[in-house]
C-alpha cells in the first residue's frame, strides 16, 4: 500500500515537472505566423501597410492601428509603432522627384538632367552625380545617361575638339580654300588661315605707283604753270624796254 501511494506521487511530480519544462521549451520555441509579429510571448496580428501599431494585442483583444502620418509610408503588414520618413530628392544630391510618396510607397527619386545615378535601390535613386566634361582636345565618344557616365576620347592628330563636340573636326585646310596658313591647328583649336602674302606685296606695290604717278603730275604742274610764268615775265620786261627804252 505504502509503496503504490509512493509510487503515485513520483508520477504526479513527474508529470509536474514535464508540463513545465513544456511551458518553458514552449516559450523559447514560439513561432509566429507571416501576418504575425511577436511581443513578450504572444503572437499577434500586423497592422496593414499604410498603418503603424497603436496597441499590441492582449489576451481576447487585437492588435490596434493607426494611419501613417504626412511625409511618412509602411509599404509593407509591420508590427512597428512608427512609420518609416519619407525620402527628399535633394537637387544638391543630384536628384529630382519621379513619384511622390504615398502611405504605402516612398518617394522615388531620379537624377537631373546632366547626372548619373551611383546608388540605384529598385526603381529608384539614392545619389547622383554629374556627368564627366571631357577636356579641350577631347570628344564625346558616348553620352552620359541617367545610370552611366559620358565617356571622352582624345583627337587624332589633323582634327581638333573644344570638349562638347560628339567627334573631332578636321583642321581647315587653308590651301583648299585658296588662302595661307597662318597659324597651325592644335588638338583643341583650328587652324588659322589668312590671304598670301604675295596679294599684299601687290597690293602696296600698285598703291606705291598710283601715289608716285600722282605726285609726279602734281610736280610736273606746278613746273609747267611755274616756267609759263617765269616767260611771260621775261617777255614782258622785253617789251616794256623797247618801248619805253628802260629796264624794269
Amino acid at each position: 500500500m505504502l509503496f503504490s501511494m509512493s509510487l503515485r506521487r513520483n508520477h504526479v511530480a513527474a508529470a509536474s515537472v514535464l508540463i513545465l519544462l513544456m511551458k518553458v521549451f514552449s516559450g523559447h520555441t514560439l513561432t509566429c505566423q507571416r501576418a504575425e509579429y511577436q511581443i513578450d510571448n504572444e503572437c499577434c496580428p500586423m497592422c496593414p501597410p499604410g498603418s503603424r501599431v497603436k496597441t499590441p494585442c492582449f489576451k481576447f483583444r487585437n492588435t490596434s492601428c493607426l494611419p501613417c502620418t504626412e511625409g511618412t509610408f509602411m509599404n509593407q503588414p509591420t508590427g512597428r509603432r512608427l512609420c518609416s520618413p519619407c525620402m527628399n530628392c535633394d537637387e544638391n544630391s543630384g536628384l529630382k522627384r519621379k513619384r511622390s510618396c504615398t502611405f504605402i510607397s516612398d518617394t522615388v527619386c531620379e537624377p537631373l538632367e546632366g547626372f548619373y545615378c551611383i546608388n540605384s535601390t529598385g526603381n529608384g535613386c539614392e545619389a547622383a552625380q554629374k556627368h564627366k566634361q571631357c577636356q579641350p582636345g577631347q570628344y564625346i565618344i558616348q553620352k552620359g545617361t541617367a545610370s552611366t557616365d559620358s565617356v571622352c576620347s582624345d583627337c587624332s592628330e589633323g582634327t581638333f575638339s573644344d570638349g562638347t563636340f560628339e567627334s573631332c573636326r578636321p583642321d581647315t585646310q587653308c590651301d583648299s580654300v585658296n588662302l595661307q596658313l597662318i597659324k597651325a591647328g592644335t588638338a583643341s583649336t583650328d587652324a588659322k588661315c589668312g590671304e598670301h602674302s604675295s596679294t599684299h606685296t601687290i597690293l602696296i606695290w600698285v598703291l606705291v605707283s598710283f601715289l608716285l604717278i600722282c605726285l609726279f603730275i602734281v610736280g610736273f604742274v606746278v613746273y609747267s604753270v611755274r616756267r609759263k610764268k617765269l616767260h611771260l615775265t621775261c617777255l614782258t620786261g622785253k617789251i616794256s624796254k623797247y618801248y619805253y627804252g628802260f629796264d624794269e
